[in-house]
């Protein structure tokens, strides 16, 4: 299981910030932060998407597999931006790992997994201890399960739209069961505004659609009628 830290750099009420900088726009008194928090709800009421984009967000993903960090990185919009651990200065003879449940339940695929694993890293430290080769280069054994570090800085809007597609059944196991939910959970601890943003915000895309759009559909909505 990887680790989510949310950085003091967040913002700790998201919906008062959205509230306010609304405000600002509509030549509202924003002294009240109670009033605030009022025009926030109601920019999220009213899908006012944009000033979700105020909620900023500064996390460490700690833990999950370079596979699942691909992933994430294809939701970039707006101003979110990451960087993550090198693979040209850091060695990795000595490399964390995922192990998917389908390959755990099985021991003998287990086993093979394991022993390909330990393969991997003892070729990558001989690479570079017997033969010298730079951890650039002998880091290109890496397999997409290995485990990885990340610091993230996205928005509300930003995973909001990601809860649209990673909280579908059809979503990568690891995204849709581990990472999204840590996220979810270490927000909703970092705060109560946090916690009552996600409770209104972050959903599958059949719960806004009102029916389901992906071929494989798991029966949550009904399956879109395609004339």
């Amino acid at each position: 299981m990887g680790t989510v830290i949310i950085q003091s750099e967040t913002v700790k009420d998201p919906i008062t910030v959205i509230g306010r900088n609304a405000g600002t726009c509509y030549g509202s008194d924003t002294s009240d932060d109670k009033k605030n928090y009022e025009r926030g709800i109601d920019c999220i009421n009213h899908r006012h998407g944009r000033t979700y984009e105020f909620g900023w967000v500064s996390m460490v993903l700690d833990g999950y597999s370079a596979k699942v960090i691909r992933e994430f990185y294809t939701h970039i919009g707006g101003s979110p931006t990451r960087l993550q651990a090198s693979t040209r200065y850091i060695g990795y003879g000595n490399f964390k790992y995922i192990v998917p449940d389908s390959i755990k339940e099985n021991s003998a695929a287990a086993a093979l997994y394991q022993t390909a694993m330990l393969e991997i890293r003892e070729k990558i430290r001989t690479l570079e201890e017997i033969y010298h080769i730079p951890k650039e280069d002998s880091s290109m054994l890496l397999p997409f399960g290995m485990t990885t570090k990340c610091v993230v800085g996205t928005n509300g809007r930003n995973l909001m739209d990601m809860s649209r597609n990673r909280e579908c059944h059809t979503a990568f196991w690891e995204y849709r069961d581990e990472l999204f939910p840590d996220i979810k959970k270490a927000l909703s601890e970092y705060s109560e505004e946090w916690k009552t943003f996600i409770d209104l915000t972050f959903y599958p895309k059949c719960k806004e659609l009102g029916y389901c759009p992906e071929e494989k559909c798991c029966g949550r909505y009904p399956k879109q009628i395609v004339e």
